[in-house]
């Protein structure tokens, strides 16, 4: 019995370690490029686009159909004729044509000769898979770029709350301290009521940072595509600030977002040659072979001495059509379609603009968090100097414990907000690389 509980419970620490997921910033990365359902639905119009390249090459292949029917006809026609075309001058015959039953099979072909908005269609087909490949890589970027900022915001909520852990230890250390001199009368009961008091707002900060880590690190699995139950680890070697490379401005021409804008123009000016192909005369050829069956008597397995006769035919025929005049309304959706064109353009030379801006200011944030991160490291530094000599002095009688407290409360304010701007460095490193087209470097 004793065995299968081991057993049991074995099996089940493994099965916990086994949700752990230690998660590298390039791990996170390809995880949610293979999993998250935003870079999956790029994926699939990339794939949607080559069936709508084979529908539209469709309509400059042959088109042929089989056709069939049978009628039934309760009461034929009755034509009146002159008689004299049967030998009675004079007299009017009534004649019924047709015959109570009638049964057809036929095949028929169907090819365009000249059809300007095929050709064109074919061309605008083959822009569409390169739109929707340049799509799937614009997804795949924004997919990178805010899994990376909630990764990093996950480890500055996860340092927050590892600073406060640390508090915690060193301020319980302190009341224990207070609380020896409060035993053999060297303290006031105020100062130790401080000190608990302090602690319970640790603690309730605490919680409260706890809180943050969970809903940070469940807002990563979802930009991720990962289980919420999963726990992740993140290495510490990920958030060492090592200062990106400040090049020259890029090429926003190479730029995702306008190489989108660029294939979107070429679209439309497709779409307005396929408009203006209705300018265009159309010539197709027609081909068909028909089979009919015509009796007193359902034609289906009948025969001539049942008065039933069957008889083919075919034809082969060429179709011109010729546009005249449309009330000038091809005139106009050609119009529009210059309009959507010029529109566009605009979006782009604004796009342009937005996307110089973006490297100007990533670049300037990048310049100014370096010089904060280097403040913040040595007013972190000198922080702790201060609460170590300060601790001692109080010890040693020569300080007061609000003079501890307070360096307490300075070493851990200097402590967040180097953490702050190492974040603030990360996300601005991150728009850098995304200003330069190159955040695709993240998961090499």
């Amino acid at each position: 019995m004793k065995k299968i509980i081991l057993i049991f419970l074995c099996s089940i620490g493994l099965s916990v370690s086994a949700q752990v997921k230690t998660l590298t910033l390039k791990d996170a990365l390809n995880y949610a490029l293979q999993n998250k359902a935003d870079a999956k639905k790029a994926k699939l119009q990339v794939e949607n686009s080559e069936y709508q390249i084979q529908e539209v090459r469709s309509r400059a292949l042959p088109q042929i159909s089989a056709n069939g029917n049978l009628t039934y006809n309760p009461i034929l026609q009755t034509s009146v004729i002159d008689g004299a075309g049967f030998g009675a001058p004079g007299t009017t015959i009534q004649a019924v044509f047709g015959q109570k039953w009638t049964s057809g099979a036929g095949i028929s072909l169907t090819q365009a000769l000249f059809d300007q908005s095929v050709f064109t269609g074919l061309r605008a087909a083959k822009s569409t898979r390169e739109f929707y490949q340049i799509n799937d890589q614009l997804t795949e970027e924004q997919v990178i770029e805010r899994v990376a900022n909630n990764y990093y915001s996950v480890y500055v909520q996860r340092e927050r709350l590892a600073l406060l852990d640390s508090n915690y230890i060193n301020t319980t250390k302190v009341r224990d301290i207070v609380k020896g001199q409060f035993d053999n009368g060297l303290a006031k009961k105020i100062d130790l009521d401080r000190i608990i008091v302090k602690m319970s707002n640790i603690s309730t900060e605490r919680q409260q940072i706890l809180n943050q880590v969970q809903l940070q690190e469940n807002a990563l699995k979802f930009y991720m595509g990962m289980p919420i139950e999963t726990e992740i680890v993140i290495p510490q070697e990920q958030f060492e600030v090592t200062p990106e490379a400040l090049t020259e401005a890029p090429n926003t021409a190479n730029r995702t977002e306008y190489l989108l804008l660029k294939k979107q123009e070429e679209l439309l000016v497709y779409q307005k040659k396929s408009i203006e192909a209705q300018y265009y005369p159309t010539l197709s050829l027609t081909a068909g072979y028909n089979y009919l069956g015509q009796g007193p008597e359902v034609p289906l397995f009948a025969k001539p001495s049942d008065g039933v006769y069957w008889s083919d035919y075919s034809a082969i025929g060429l179709n011109l059509h010729v546009p005249i005049f449309t009330g000038f309304g091809t005139r106009a959706k050609v119009r529009q379609a210059d309009v959507e064109i010029r529109s566009l353009q605009e979006d782009i030379k604004d796009t342009q603009l937005s996307l110089d801006l973006d490297y100007r200011n990533a670049k300037t944030q990048i310049e100014n968090n370096l010089v904060t991160i280097e403040n913040q490291r040595e007013n972190m530094r000198l922080a702790g100097e201060i609460l170590s000599n300060t601790k001692n002095n109080y010890l040693q009688g020569l300080a007061s414990l609000t003079d501890l407290l307070d360096a307490e409360n300075a070493s851990l304010e200097a402590q967040n907000n180097y953490t702050r701007a190492v974040l603030n460095y990360k996300v601005a490193e991150v728009a850098l690389i995304k200003s330069k087209g190159e955040l695709k470097s993240l998961i090499k």
